[in-house]
């Protein structure tokens, strides 16, 4: 079992940056074998933001190529996987969410709003 707690979001202008934080704890954290960042605007489906596996890989969506950086780190029996989101644009806005991937379950946290005025 795999708890998820995200922080960070907010408001920012258009060309503004921010960091997400994800705060994972449970067992056998250093099992993971994914974590990653989705998010879902009104409307729309949820989306893959950007992954990082347990060796490191990393993954983007097209639209956040070149802006965003995902980055984890890891302590004893805690995991912190972070979203630095920078040039943001409006079409960033949505609730963002943590995910984890252990022994082929998913674990998902509650989501925090990001907003860009423009």
């Amino acid at each position: 079992q795999v708890q998820l707690v995200e922080s960070g979001g907010g408001l920012v202008q258009a060309g503004g940056s921010l960091q997400l934080s994800c705060a994972a704890s449970g067992r056998s954290l250093s099992k993971t074998d994914q974590m990653a960042w989705y998010r879902q605007a009104p409307g729309n489906q949820r989306e893959l933001v950007a992954s990082i596996t347990r060796d490191g890989t990393r993954d983007y969506a097209d639209s956040v190529k070149g802006r965003f950086t995902i980055s984890t780190i890891s302590r004893d029996n805690a995991k912190n996987t972070y979203l630095q989101m920078n040039s943001l644009r409006p079409e960033d806005t949505a609730v963002y969410y943590c995910n984890a991937v252990q022994w082929g379950l998913q674990y998902w946290g509650q989501g925090t709003q990001v907003t860009v005025s423009s």
